[in-house]
Order: structure tokens, then sequence, then C-alpha cells
């Protein structure tokens, strides 16, 4: 790889002092407050190294669920004993005290619902006063016909975001080894939209273009880059090429928060920021095969009508003699009411063009 010899690849000194730049307006504040300090690249496998090698043997890597601790009361008497010399001293309180305080507010005095009960229905003799201001709250919805829903958005982000928390796969060999890395990737959306029509791509990380060359009808679209660049000395440096399939991302230099770049389709081109870079934890998604895992997905918000603000538009305007905006948007039962009469007759003067919202495809 192009990148090998740049020295250590373990990150060292990365907190060791910077020089600074001062500024050329004869103020003692830097420009850059400390050069390089964010922005050095480092070697992705080296990092994992360093981490396991700092946490192998301490347990910390282990992916298995933590044994279940005995509740409070359950250990007979002694530990009773024990809770309430905990509590007294706690409080300041005598032994009985606290022995009737555990009496009163144990665990074991928890009511639990009966199968038959539903924890949506608030009883009417409630003593809470929380209760009592939600009882209310729920009955005046009820009178003025509001309804009470999430917003589709957070539903959607937060089902994304939860379905596959510690899901472990079926088949055992499946399953993601202890200390493994997992990055956090975000893909900007292209300005412009391209359908997926050829198989020929590229990622560029630190100089490098790996050119996806899985298929024979893969082309290396890099190399009018590389020969644009070495065309001039256009101060950029030395470009290299790879192919994509004999490298993984352990065996990448990268820089965390740094802009990179995918393009496909000849020139759709996609911004790629790798945010955050940790071991796999036992709270994250086990299964090997799900990975690349989608989190989080780019939301097209929905433009609705002018006229009622309530439907999704249908139509957009231009030069029209009834709208004060141009372009305006409707939806379909105001944009006939407010255009046409009752027999279908054109009112005013205005251009209508069908309008596909992008909201729609969420």
């Amino acid at each position: 790889m192009a990148e090998r010899g740049r020295g250590d690849p373990t990150c060292s000194g990365v907190g060791s002092r910077q020089d600074t730049i001062p500024s050329g307006g004869g103020s003692n504040f830097p420009e850059y407050e400390l050069p390089e300090l964010n922005t050095r690249a480092f070697h992705v496998g080296a990092f994992g190294e360093l981490w396991r090698g700092r946490l192998r043997g301490q347990g910390d890597l282990s992916l298995q669920e933590p044994p279940a601790s005995v509740p409070p009361g359950c250990g007979g008497a002694a530990d009773a004993g024990r809770e309430d010399a905990a509590v007294a001293r706690d409080l300041g309180c005598s032994l009985e005290a606290a022995a009737e305080l555990r009496a009163v507010c144990g665990l074991d005095k928890l009511k639990c619902l009966e199968e038959a009960e539903d924890p949506e229905i608030i009883p009417e003799d409630t003593e809470l006063v929380t209760l009592g201001v939600r009882k209310r709250l729920l009955e005046h919805r009820e009178e003025t016909i509001t309804i009470d829903r999430v917003c589709r958005q957070e539903t959607f982000a937060y089902e994304m975001e939860s379905h596959a928390i510690g899901k472990k796969p079926e088949n055992p060999a499946d399953m993601i080894e202890e200390g493994e890395l997992i990055l956090s990737v975000n893909i900007l959306y292209p300005v412009i939209f391209h359908k997926d029509l050829y198989k020929s791509a590229f990622f560029y990380f630190e100089g490098t273009f790996y050119n996806d060359k899985r298929y024979p009808e893969c082309r290396d679209l890099s190399r009018t880059i590389i020969e644009w660049s070495e065309s001039h000395d256009r101060g950029y440096g030395k470009f290299h090429s790879a192919k994509m399939e004999d490298f993984t991302f352990n065996d990448l230099y990268i820089k965390l928060g740094f802009p990179y770049l995918y393009c496909h389709q000849g020139d759709c081109e996609h911004v790629v920021v790798i945010t955050d870079i940790r071991l796999v934890h036992r709270d994250d998604c086990l299964d090997r095969t799900l990975y690349p895992l989608l989190i989080k997905k780019h939301w097209l918000w929905t433009r609705k009508c002018f006229v009622c603000k309530m439907y999704t538009a249908r139509w957009v305007t231009n030069n029209d003699s009834f709208a004060p905006e141009d372009p305006c948007f409707f939806c379909d039962i105001c944009f006939r009411m407010l255009h046409y009469d009752s027999e279908g007759n054109k009112l005013g003067e205005f251009l209508a063009y069908p309008y596909v919202d992008p909201g729609t495809f969420n």
C-alpha cells in the first residue's frame, strides 16, 4: 500500500506538543490551534491491535452476557441484616427503622398488574397527582378528537437504529469475533441522483484510489484523475491505484472526521466521512452477515400544500395570478378548488405542472 512508508502505524506522538502558527495581525491567537493534531492518519489494523493488547485478559473484550446479579432481599436473613445495617448507616436511623422501611418499601411489595388489566387504563381512584393530570389530559384529547402520535420520521429513525441491537446470528459461524473493530461511516447524498447502470466504482483514501475490479466490465475510473495530476506539477503529490477487493479497512490509513470520496456511475460522487471507530460490544449487532448495517437514512422533507398546509403537494404553478409565490405548490383538492369553477373551467392565468414530492420515497 502506498501509505505504509510513513512511519509508526500506531499513531504514537499524537499527544505530543505541536508548534502553533501565529496569525498575521500581530495577535497571539494562532490561526490553527494545533496543526496535524486531529488530522493525522493512522493505521486501522494497528489501532485495533493496540486496544486489544491493552484490554486482553481483563474480560473487557467479552461478548458474553454478564452474570445476573442476585436481587436485593433474596439472599436470606444474613443479607437482610447487612442491608438493614447499610440503610441505617446511610440514613442515620436505627436498625428497627431500617427493617421497617424494608418491610414497607421492599421489592416484594411492588404490585404487578394482573393478566386481565390494561396498563394504559388509569384507574379512577388513583392517588398519584401525575396520573390524575395525565388522565384529565387524555380525556380532553378524546373530547377534542386530537390524535397523539409520534412523528413518522422519529419512528422510522428509531426503528432503523434499534432493529439490530444485540442481535445474534442463527449460525454460530456468523458470530462476530471478540475485539473486532466497528467503523461508523457517514455517506452523503450526491447533488444529482444517477441510475445504477455501471459496475465501475472507486474509493479514495489518503492518496490511493481503490478501484472495484471484481467484474470484467469494470473500468479504472481513477486513471483520468491520475493522468491529469501527473501531466503537470499540481501540488497534490503522487496518487496511487489499487484493487478494492484486495484490501479491507484494517489495511487502510485514515483520518477520523476527514472527507474522503466514493465515486460510481462515472461521475456520481459521494463524500465519505468515517466518524467513529471502536471495538465491538455485546449490545452491538453480532451477526456478521448483516454488515454493512444501515442505521440512519437521509430524510427528504415533504413539501406541503400552500393553502391547507396539511397534504403533500401534487401540483406546482408558475405565473399564477391566484398565488402569492412563484413557484407555488398545491395539493390536488386545493389546486382544483382555487383554479377551476364547479364545471371544470379554468379561472385566471397560470401554468400548472404535476409535482412528484421527493418525500414520498421515504
